[in-house]
């Protein structure tokens, strides 16, 4: 056998996102026998901390928990963190010679969008630039087309949607930019989610309830605001239903005060953040998605392998992965919609139970192998 490949990948974090989900379910499919991988993560924090394979070695910046609030007693550590990261990211041969001392690599690798420019400020000029790019960034402001026009500084642009796809291809001025650009799957265990499934729920669900469960980190961009007001509209008009969203993030004070005004605490549960989401999924009558935006909602496939009927807005990767409405009822990306497509189902069960059949039918369009080889065949 060769050489073993030497690799850096840069996260933020492994709390429990979508993006680092992935990117420990992919390290857990590749093999030490073919790679040597430095994992750097800007804070030691999160639950797969625990996956990710022991072969591989952790670096990071911080450690300790992510600061979502801002106490006055939280204020010095968090200011630490951030001028602390601030400046690795302006004098990156500190980073190189502190944290990482003597260290090469073959390849440098952005799991997220996010730590794009830290990849890229490398004082090692020799390795190969990979970035792994999750959402659509046409959504958010901050990403001009200039901006994005500078991703194509990487030698590798891994995009998990057809929409992210043809975002960089219309942005790309040359051939050999296009080339950069590379439309992958997502690895998703069918296997892992279908065991940890089975495991018992501690939650009792409400008898003769429609119950709609929304997973996910818990950011503006999920909608999660949308999704409580037009749970209480429902309710107003007279249809019982239970809304369960599981997660946290530093918008759950602000979804939890809204619960607290509207008066839904008795059919709107805030469940927190679950080791185990799964078991939620299977309680439940129907996954919805509420998000403002996404890149490419993995939480849908894992609904699928669950063979939950499914509402979701109309955001990136949605219609691709939905077959354009064949294994799911997508809507537009708006709070009304949100309403009336939660309305459908209370109203007509029958049609839920359709979604359902037609799931069960079908094969995934994605294999966890195939998944893996798709990506690690850049990395060589």
């Amino acid at each position: 056998m060769g050489q073993k490949k030497k690799i850096l990948i840069r996260i933020g974090s492994l709390r429990h996102g979508g993006a680092e989900k992935v990117l420990v379910t992919f390290l857990k499919n590749l093999s030490p026998e073919k790679y040597e991988i430095d994992l750097l993560l800007n804070l030691y924090s999160g639950k797969y901390l625990k996956d990710v394979p022991s072969w591989i070695t952790i670096y990071y910046l911080n450690k300790g928990e992510m600061i979502t609030t801002n106490r006055l007693q939280d204020i010095p550590q968090k200011a630490y963190r951030v001028i602390y990261q601030a400046i690795l990211k302006e004098f990156p041969k500190l980073l190189y010679t502190y944290i990482l001392p003597n260290k090469t690599y073959d390849i440098e690798f952005a799991a997220i969008h996010g730590m794009a420019d830290e990849i890229l400020n490398s004082p090692i000029k020799s390795s190969k630039k990979i970035v792994w790019i999750h959402n659509d960034l046409s959504n958010i402001p901050a990403y001009t087309d200039e901006r994005l026009k500078s991703f194509f500084k990487f030698d590798q642009i891994l995009v998990i949607s057809e929409k992210i796809n043809r975002l960089f291809l219309d942005l790309a001025t040359t051939e050999a930019e296009k080339k950069k650009v590379v439309r992958i799957y997502n690895p998703i265990d069918v296997h892992e989610i279908k065991s940890l499934a089975a495991e018992k729920c501690d939650i009792k669900k409400a008898e003769n309830q429609p119950t709609f469960v929304s997973i996910g980190t818990v950011f503006p961009q999920k909608g999660f605001d949308r999704l409580l007001r037009a749970h209480k509209r429902l309710l107003d008009e007279g249809f019982p239903h239970q809304v369960w969203i599981v997660g946290d993030g530093y918008d759950f004070p602000t979804i939890k005060k809204l619960v607290d005004d509207l008066k839904v605490n008795d059919t709107a549960h805030l469940i927190g953040f679950k080791e185990n989401p799964y078991p939620y999924f299977v309680l439940a009558d129907y996954y919805i998605l509420s998000s403002r935006y996404e890149g490419y909602p993995t939480v849908l496939f894992e609904a699928m392998v669950l063979e939950k009927p499914i509402i979701a807005t109309d955001v990136s990767g949605v219609r691709e992965m939905l077959n354009d409405g064949e294994l799911g009822y997508i809507i537009k990306n708006e709070e009304e919609a949100i309403y009336e497509g939660m309305k459908y189902f209370i109203q007509h069960p029958e049609i839920a139970d359709n979604y359902q059949q037609i799931i069960a039918s079908k094969s995934l369009p994605f294999q966890l192998d195939n998944a893996v080889h798709s990506i690690e065949k850049y990395l060589n």
